[in-house]
């Protein structure tokens, strides 16, 4: 079919709408919504955050050189929409969204306890880029909701959460799940009894005994 032509422009959709807690005891916690996230790199675990310099999260987190990523549900979907349009200069993100600041096992910056999971970061390096300043960060700890594990594999089961993400402004609920990771190349297994050549019993011509 045809395309339109646009001009460039950050199209890459959907995203993560993660909910970035920062700051600490002597300067104050806050909150800010983030969709400009992802992973970098597996071993080391590292991810990041671009954040505009002008926003109130910025200097805290340059400040205190690190911040917690908290992964966001349909039950918060509220709270990250409304900690992404208001400011934490004027506004107590925590109390006003009734959120629970509860202490991370290694960074300075606060978990927010109704997340399923918080991811905590301590930045390496500040890319400055242009609207925004990319955060490249390594993953010192990761805190997982226990009733989300499944008590027979073990795995994690964000998917049980209602977890949320962001398109071109809009926020989604996630839905069902098209298959798992290698699903395409994966061989089939074949039916029990598959293969099998069966032999019927033939039958005796009407009227024989």
């Amino acid at each position: 079919m045809p395309k339109q032509q646009w001009k460039p422009g950050t199209m890459i959709y959907p995203l993560p709408a993660v909910l970035v807690s920062c700051g600490d005891t002597r300067l104050g916690f806050n909150i800010i919504t983030i969709a400009w996230t992802g992973t970098l790199c597996t071993n080391p675990p590292m991810c990041y955050i671009s954040v505009s310099p002008k926003r109130y999260s910025h200097a805290l987190i340059k400040t205190t050189g690190d911040y917690v990523i908290n992964l966001t549900t349909r039950a918060l979907a509220p709270a990250t929409d409304w900690c992404g349009v208001q400011s934490g200069r004027d506004k107590d993100k925590f109390k006003e969204m009734a959120l629970t600041p509860e202490k991370a096992q290694i960074v300075s910056a606060p978990l927010i306890a109704e997340s399923p999971l918080n991811i905590e970061c301590r930045v390496r390096e500040i890319v400055p880029l242009g609207s925004h300043d990319m955060f490249i960060s390594d993953v010192v700890a990761v805190n997982a909701e226990a009733q989300l594990m499944n008590p027979h594999t073990g795995a994690f089961q964000l998917s049980h959460a209602d977890p949320i993400c962001y398109v071109h402004g809009r926020y989604y609920q996630l839905g069902r799940m098209l298959g798992t990771f290698g699903f395409s190349v994966r061989k089939k297994k074949k039916p029990s009894g598959a293969g099998r050549r069966t032999q019927s019993r033939p039958k005796s011509p009407r009227g024989s005994r």
